[in-house]
């Protein structure tokens, strides 16, 4: 059976939470949405519209794709403004609504055959080692320019996961949702989320392990 986000809207149930949080400058902002202050509805765009295509950029490799999903976000926050009581800060509940509408971008445009991911995975031996066992990662400090490279390899690295499962790693290791929210948000069982969860960082220890591991000792 289609989840409500399955049959097109892209703010989560849950991200309506009930009276008692939020900043009061929030509250303030929200009262002057829901009063149709043209003002209101731009200090909101240029306040988040940033971040939230940050997190769009993350689900979708085109653009074009990442800016319809946060206009598509915004488009359903100011839709559902009125039911938004100020339980949880305004800038998670418009994360979550984006984290939605860059999912539901993916669902309706056409898919391709995904990289099978075992080709990413370590191989084992038939007495149940590892064929090629990890090696120690690097443990002494990083200078700027060196994390700034490893943020680099990070994300081309989880480029190059399948979709199916960089988007339960992102969801579950970059926009911290649980295992529960995960598969509600990816249509998918919890069981599927952890085990996804778990290849997608296996195969990503892989990829990034060349680039991480200690030096020999000479």
């Amino acid at each position: 059976m289609a989840t409500e986000r399955e049959r097109g809207s892209s703010a989560p149930d849950e991200a309506v939470p009930q009276r008692g949080g939020g900043a009061p400058h929030e509250l303030a902002l929200l009262e002057r949405l829901r009063a149709g202050d043209e003002a209101a509805y731009e200090a909101l765009v240029r306040t988040h519209g940033p971040r939230l295509l940050a997190v769009a950029r993350r689900f979708l490799r085109s653009e074009e794709d990442a800016r319809d999903a946060v206009q598509d976000a915004f488009l359903s926050a100011f839709r559902a403004v009125d039911a938004f009581q100020g339980g949880a800060r305004l800038s998670t509940w418009l994360h979550r609504i984006v984290v939605n509408a860059a999912l539901m971008k993916l669902r309706t445009r056409r898919r391709k055959p995904e990289q099978p991911i075992e080709e990413l995975l370590p191989s084992f031996l038939e007495d149940g080692h590892m064929a090629a066992p990890a090696s120690p990662w690097r443990s002494e400090e990083m200078d700027p320019v060196e994390r700034r490279e490893l943020s680099r390899l990070l994300s081309e690295a989880i480029e190059a996961l399948p979709e199916s499962y960089r988007n339960v790693l992102l969801l579950r290791d970059i926009e911290d949702l649980d295992t529960e929210e995960t598969a509600r948000a990816m249509g998918i069982s919890p069981g599927a989320v952890k085990t996804r969860l778990h290849r997608a960082r296996q195969a990503l220890r892989g990829l990034l392990e060349p680039h991480l591991r200690e030096a020999e000792p000479e």
